[in-house]
């Protein structure tokens, strides 16, 4: 002590200096801990408390939030405190609930068209045999289109609009009549014939008397409106019985596919039936026959892979068997077994079978074979709509 009284100034002067050296290190941590978190919204906030404890500083943790997202740029900030932190957990929540919705629709959404009868890929089958056979293929393929998959207790038979428990003669071809396979009297019935030979005319007959919108597809038809989309197709807006003629053919191409036709072309227009039931209006076509000319079994894949079978509840349609159809190309056996494909393509999308007529000739292939005939006109029923 009497070695330090001739200083005592300066010994007090280092020992308050050398406490405060002791306390700057943590105040600057404390400062800087509150300073940057306060400046990094990602990052989670601390609340820190400061306490005297024995003379010094300590840091205790009140509490600890759970991480959130960013507020996005452009949003005004909210006012610190309790109402910020309530006012961001309704606003998260509530981001949260709205986002858990979307998804929950779209999810639906994907469920419904899984569903419905939706656009798919043709399925190629496997060979009847194990191998390529051109006899075990056609005995496939001909057992398969005459043999009908739903017995109807009341149909309708060409140019016959009142149901009946049978036909009173061999028909061409046969409507299911079963209440729940016909539209309801108060909606609107629509009908659609693809033909170019006037074989349509039974089916014309048949649908009128059922108070169906009518309309023809025929691009030879002189009679029938322009040939280009905006004025081939006009509805008859539901005017029962009335028959509406169109100038127009059915493709079976992709639009990005097709050949860049200019007006005034011979023939008139060609349009996917999709295309068609668009720009007329129609979300279903109660009743539809096509004779294609060796087209249909292209036009089949096309409604298959467009999923467009859901919204046809009837169907009739020759099919050709003499020649291999349009844009068809292969070994005999392969065209047969792409035929078959084709039509459990049909049956895959909910079209049943209910009555089958042969035609003249047994020419297949160019082959003549006894036991199948040259065309076959086929009636089905969607049994999912």
């Amino acid at each position: 002590m009497r070695t330090c009284a001739p200083w005592r100034g300066r010994c007090g002067v280092s020992l308050r200096s050398g406490v405060l050296l002791l306390l700057i290190p943590p105040f600057l941590l404390a400062l800087q801990l509150l300073v940057v978190g306060s400046l990094l919204p990602g990052v989670a906030r601390v609340w820190m408390g400061l306490e005297e404890r024995d003379g010094g500083v300590a840091f205790s943790v009140i509490s600890i939030e759970p991480k959130r997202s960013s507020p996005h740029r452009g949003t005004p900030s909210r006012r610190p405190g309790v109402a910020e932190e309530e006012a961001e957990m309704d606003d998260g929540q509530r981001r949260g609930e709205g986002a858990r919705a979307y998804e929950d629709e779209n999810e639906m959404h994907a469920r419904q068209v899984r569903k419905e009868v939706g656009p798919r890929a043709l399925e190629v089958q496997l060979w009847a045999a194990g191998e390529p056979s051109f006899t075990a293929e056609l005995n496939r393929i001909i057992s398969y289109i005459t043999r009908p998959q739903m017995n109807c207790s009341k149909v309708l038979s060409p140019g016959r609009a009142q149901p009946a428990q049978s036909p009173a003669a061999p028909a061409h071809w046969l409507l299911c009549a079963e209440d729940w396979l016909l539209p309801a009297t108060h909606k609107t019935c629509v009908a659609y014939s693809f033909s170019m030979d006037g074989g349509d005319a039974d089916f014309l007959k048949t649908v009128s008397g059922l108070g169906c919108e009518i309309h023809c597809f025929d691009p030879s038809n002189s009679n029938a409106s322009g040939g280009h989309l905006g004025n081939s197709l006009a509805s008859n807006h539901g005017d029962g019985g009335v028959v509406s003629q169109h100038k127009m053919w059915l493709e079976w191409r992709a639009p990005k596919k097709r050949a860049h036709k200019r007006r005034g072309n011979p023939g008139g227009v060609s349009q996917t039936l999709a295309d068609i039931m668009a720009a007329l209006g129609h979300h279903t076509v109660h009743f539809l026959y096509a004779d294609l000319l060796s087209g249909e079994w292209r036009v089949f894949q096309n409604w298959i892979e467009a999923g467009t079978l859901q919204n046809v509840h009837h169907l009739v349609a020759k099919v050709h068997l003499q020649w291999a159809g349009f844009e068809v190309a292969g070994r005999d056996e392969e065209v047969l077994r792409y035929w078959f494909s084709v039509l459990q393509g049909l049956q895959a999308c909910g079209l049943k079978l209910v009555h089958s007529s042969a035609g003249e000739g047994h020419s297949v292939l160019k082959q003549t074979v006894a036991n199948a005939h040259s065309s076959y006109t086929l009636s089905w029923v969607n049994t999912r709509h």
